[in-house]
């Protein structure tokens, strides 16, 4: 405060002589400080200095704080965005690590699905095929069978026809002796 009104005496020293040496008419700087206000000046420069400093300190003060806050809230979410995403990384291996064995387990009960498909498979063609031979076997002994009957039918019906006509004296005896033999 005493350099501002140093600085007011020697302005005012300044400005009287400037006003001597040009008259009074003109451009020139009022040395009167009583005539200038130059004193309610300094009183409010004063005045503001000592009490505006406290306001504006404290307005200062109070938004350094709430921008340090803003700053650690800001570090804090960062903190926790970058935890969070360390989380989600590893629970996106696991479910990759899991959806790789859900595959490779998957492959492998194909493979195996494959195969008892494929044994399945053989053994009903190899059951087709021992059912088809005992269906030919019957058929087969079917054949056989009719053919035996028609055979037997045939044969009989040659022996009425002879039997009709005739059986001679000599194939009656050779006829009866080998029923014998065959008895005997």
């Amino acid at each position: 405060m005493g350099t501002f009104l140093l600085l007011m005496a020697q302005a005012s020293a300044v400005g009287g002589e400037l006003a001597a040496s040009e008259g009074s008419h003109g451009f020139g700087i009022n040395t009167n400080i009583l005539d200038t206000n130059l004193i309610n000046l300094a009183i409010i420069i004063t005045v503001l200095l000592v009490f505006g400093r406290k306001v504006l300190g404290t307005t200062l003060q109070e938004r350094r704080e709430k921008i340090e806050t803003a700053i650690k809230s800001a570090e804090q979410r960062l903190k926790d965005a970058q935890g969070a995403l360390a989380d989600q990384q590893q629970k996106l291996a696991q479910a990759q690590a899991e959806a790789e064995k859900i595959k490779q387990a998957g492959e492998q009960n194909a493979v195996k699905a494959r195969e008892a498909l494929l044994a399945q498979a053989a053994a009903d063609i190899e059951r087709m095929k021992e059912t088809a031979t005992a269906d030919l076997n019957s058929e087969r002994d079917k054949a056989i069978a009719q053919l035996r009957q028609r055979v037997v039918a045939l044969a009989l019906q040659k022996v009425e026809a002879e039997l009709q006509t005739g059986i001679a004296d000599d194939a009656q005896h050779t006829l009866v002796d080998r029923s014998i033999a065959l008895l005997g």
